[in-house]
């Protein structure tokens, strides 16, 4: 991968740091992994939450680090540059060392509680199918022109942000579309970058755990609209946020909604398939997106508004919404011709459940049962909304989902206090279990929703990662209720 050389000199500068030691060494990338260094790496040291960089200097070092990033003077063997943050300081040096690849190719980001995948692989596939190389950053991929980058965030952190915009430049790639979460505008990981587009797709309660309340929620995802950020915006206006979003931006913008720059109407929308008609600036399309749910057609609205503002053709937007493939565990229908169906989504706050429910609830000709959890160590406050938005559903099956550290009987009990007594609740901790109840009492007609993970393919049990995928577990039931002959 290619990057620039620039002296430890030269980013201090750029870091408004201090330099102790050789100023001259030369810098070829830029870590804050000790486990990555490499020869000319710049080691930073950032502290973090369970560990602090600085306590791996040495590694670091010993590992071929030729100078590290400090936010206090050290006792090492190589040069440092000494700043007030590492973290803040790490995003302009990376931008840096990489030769600010943000500046070389047109960058899409996409926030908002929901949606943010979708609507970036839906991106990918429009300038694929207008003869563009994409590149894809977040939850479910990050790849180049169809190749798959190992990544472990939705969004990573700074200095392999830009490592990885770096490469894509290097693979060809004119545009990418980035997953922009509030935790990373939050911490820095995208400073440094310049957005050619900067979209909204909704705001919900998430995530309370780390931003404290909804107003901090809220400004952290409208920082990423920041003229000194992005360029151009797209926004969800039929959410009271993205309305509020619109309504003080400074830069050009494209709203997207009912009655809004771009709209989609005359929606005929079923469980594995959505026809509607797509109005914009540019025209109108009748088009069918190969995907269910209603939601979905608003997530292909907002990505064709992407589009639109790169200077690409409607008639590409159609085409690649037309031919898009989905993505694995967002609203994804596993099973077959099968007398009941049966849909797997990542959606786990309560507007992704109370969205999924009214999507099957359109579709399905007999019940929508419901399998669910909460995530334990995160949100708690919307666990019980979690229950409540889940009573739109016929029958509620409540279980796990990742509980981490916590009880899973007591994450159990905090959704199940969102429930009324009325409600058909069937309670089962063990999610393999639940998965295989609910498939087994579904009858011709039902839709089974099984929500919360998506596309993960292991489950996080005190402390331990143990591999389990709904969409094989479910997959699995399935067969299991096929040679049943239920």
């Amino acid at each position: 991968m290619a990057s620039t050389s620039s002296s430890v000199g030269a980013l201090a500068a750029v870091a408004g740091g201090e330099v102790i030691g050789d100023a001259t060494v030369t810098i070829g990338d830029v870590t804050h992994d000790s486990r990555q260094v490499g020869p000319a790496t710049l080691f930073v040291a950032v502290p973090g939450e369970n560990h602090d960089g600085h306590d791996y200097l040495d590694v670091a070092i010993g590992a071929g680090a030729p100078a590290v990033m400090v936010q206090r003077r050290c006792e090492v063997s190589a040069p440092q540059i000494v700043v007030d943050d590492t973290r803040i300081a790490m995003a302009p040096v990376a931008a840096e060392v990489h030769g600010h690849p943000s500046t070389r190719l047109a960058v899409v980001g996409v926030t908002g509680t929901n949606g943010k995948t979708t609507v970036t692989h839906m991106v990918e596939a429009i300038v694929a199918a207008s003869g563009l190389v994409a590149g894809l950053i977040g939850t479910v991929h990050t790849r180049v022109g169809g190749n798959n980058i190992p990544n472990t965030r939705t969004t990573p952190e700074s200095s392999d942000f830009q490592r990885l915009l770096a490469a894509m430049v290097e693979s060809g790639a004119t545009v990418v579309a980035a997953e922009v979460s509030s935790h990373a505008l939050s911490m820095h990981r995208v400073d440094a970058t310049r957005f050619a587009v900067a979209a909204f797709t909704n705001l919900s309660q998430d995530h309370l755990d780390f931003h404290g309340d909804m107003e901090s929620y809220f400004e952290a995802k409208a920082g990423l609209f920041d003229p000194d950020r992005s360029e151009q915006a797209v926004v969800w206006v039929d959410d009271p946020a993205g309305a509020r979003l619109r309504s003080r931006l400074q830069i050009p913008c494209l709203t997207v909604g009912t009655d809004a720059d771009i709209s989609a109407t005359d929606r005929d929308v079923r469980v594995d398939s959505s026809t509607f008609r797509l109005t914009t600036p540019e025209g109108q399309r009748t088009l069918t997106l190969p995907l269910g749910g209603g939601f979905n057609v608003d997530n292909a609205a907002v990505a064709a508004g992407c589009a639109l503002m790169l200077g690409l053709e409607l008639d590409d937007v159609v085409g690649g919404l037309a031919s898009f493939e989905g993505v694995p565990g967002r609203f994804e229908l596993v099973s077959e011709n099968d007398p009941v169906q049966i849909v797997v989504d990542y959606a786990h706050t309560p507007a992704g459940i109370r969205a999924a429910i009214a999507a099957a609830r359109a579709t399905a000709t007999g019940r929508v049962i419901a399998v669910f959890g909460a995530g334990g160590d995160r949100d708690r406050a919307k666990r019980p909304q979690m229950g409540t938005a889940a009573r739109a559903a016929d029958v509620v099956v409540v279980t796990s989902d990742n509980p981490r550290t916590e009880d899973p009987e007591a994450v159990v009990d905090q959704v199940m206090a969102g429930l009324q007594p009325a409600d058909t609740v069937y309670r089962e901790v063990d999610r393999r279990t639940a998965i295989y109840w609910a498939i087994d009492q579904a009858v011709e007609g039902d839709l089974v929703l099984i929500l919360g993970r998506g596309h993960e393919r292991g489950q996080e049990v005190a402390g331990r990662f143990i591999p389990f995928s709904d969409r094989l577990v479910a997959r699995e039931a399935l067969s299991v209720k096929r040679g049943s002959g239920r």
